[in-house]
C-alpha cells in the first residue's frame, strides 16, 4: 500500500501562518497595552492602520512616475494644511514623448506648463488638490513662476486645478459652473476636456452634483436646505439654481435629459409613433 506522500513535511505552512497571525496579535496586544484599548478596539485600531498602510504605502510607480501626498479634494476652505487630511497620488512627472514634444516646440515654459496641467489633472481625478507650493516643488520652480504659468494657461483657456480653484476662493465664474455651461450649450466630454482640461470622469462628477441639487430646487427646497442636504456651497448651489432657470426656460434637451429622463424618453416615444403630429397630417 502506498505511503500518503507528505507535502509539507516541516510544517512550514503552519509555521509561517502562526508566524504571521502572532505578529498581528503582539501588535494588537501592544495597542491594546499602551492605549488602555479593549482587545475588540486594539483590532479595530488595527485594520484601519493597515487600510493607512496600503493607501498610503504600498504605490506601484512606472518610469517617470512619482508618489506625491497631497490634500484631499474634499477638504475645506480655511482649514490648516496641517490638519487637512491627505490623499497619496501617483503623479507622472516626466511623459518623455509629450514633454519633449513640448520642449522643441514651446521651450522650457511650455514644456513647464503641460506638466502642470498634467499634474493638476491626475492629482484631481485621484481626489487631490495640488497648491502652488506643490507644483513649485514638484518642477524645481518657484510659486511665483508656476502662478505666472497658470494665469498664462487659463487665458489661453485652460482650467488649472489648484486647491484655490476648485474651492472658488478666487472671483468670477466657478470652474464648475463654466464647464456645465459648456454641456448645456451642446459641447461633447472629448470638446469640453480639451477646453477645461478636466477628464470625463470629472465632468460627470459635476454633472451629478449638478442633479443633486436642480432636483431639491424642483422639489421647492430653499437653498439653505439645498446647501446643507447637498453639502455644497452657498455660491455654487446659487450658480446651478441659476443655471437650471436658464436651460429650463430654453426647453435645453440636455438639461431635460438629466433632471426627467423618463418624460423625455416618452416625448421621443410619442414622435417615434406619431411623427406627423407635428405640422399636419401627411398624406391627406
Amino acid at each position: 500500500m502506498d505511503k500518503i506522500k507528505n507535502t509539507d513535511p516541516y510544517g512550514l505552512k503552519r509555521l509561517e501562518s502562526k508566524n504571521a497571525k502572532n505578529a498581528k496579535n503582539a501588535i494588537i496586544q501592544k495597542l491594546s497595552q499602551d492605549f488602555n484599548l479593549t482587545p475588540i478596539i486594539a483590532e479595530a485600531f488595527y485594520q484601519q492602520v493597515s487600510v493607512y498602510f496600503s493607501e498610503h504605502s504600498n504605490i506601484s510607480l512606472s518610469s517617470g512616475e512619482v508618489s506625491y501626498e497631497a490634500v484631499c479634494s474634499t477638504e475645506p476652505a480655511g482649514k490648516h494644511i496641517r490638519l487637512t487630511r491627505k490623499v497619496t497620488c501617483r503623479l507622472k512627472l516626466m511623459d518623455i514623448n509629450s514633454d519633449f514634444d513640448a520642449l522643441a516646440n514651446f521651450g522650457l515654459a511650455g514644456m513647464r506648463r503641460l506638466r502642470i496641467e498634467r499634474l493638476t489633472r491626475q492629482a484631481y481625478d485621484q481626489g487631490a488638490l495640488l497648491t502652488y507650493e506643490d507644483l513649485a516643488l514638484l518642477l524645481t520652480t518657484s510659486p511665483a513662476t508656476v502662478k505666472r504659468d497658470i494665469f498664462f494657461l487659463r487665458k489661453d483657456g485652460k482650467f488649472i486645478m489648484t486647491r484655490g480653484t476648485k474651492l472658488d476662493m478666487g472671483p468670477g465664474l466657478s470652474h464648475k459652473s463654466i464647464i456645465l455651461d459648456f454641456y448645456f450649450k451642446g459641447y461633447s466630454f472629448t470638446d469640453i476636456e480639451l477646453k477645461t482640461n478636466h477628464s470625463e470622469t470629472s465632468v460627470k462628477r459635476y454633472l451629478a452634483d449638478f442633479v443633486q441639487v436642480a432636483t431639491l430646487y424642483k422639489q421647492n427646497f430653499s437653498q439653505q436646505q439645498i446647501r446643507l442636504i447637498a453639502q455644497k456651497s452657498d455660491r455654487l448651489v446659487r450658480e446651478y439654481i441659476q443655471l437650471y432657470d436658464i436651460y429650463y426656460k430654453l426647453d435645453n434637451n440636455r438639461l431635460l435629459e438629466l433632471i426627467s429622463p423618463q418624460s423625455v424618453d416618452e416625448t421621443a416615444k410619442k414622435k417615434s409613433r406619431f411623427p406627423s403630429s407635428r405640422g399636419g397630417r401627411k398624406n391627406e
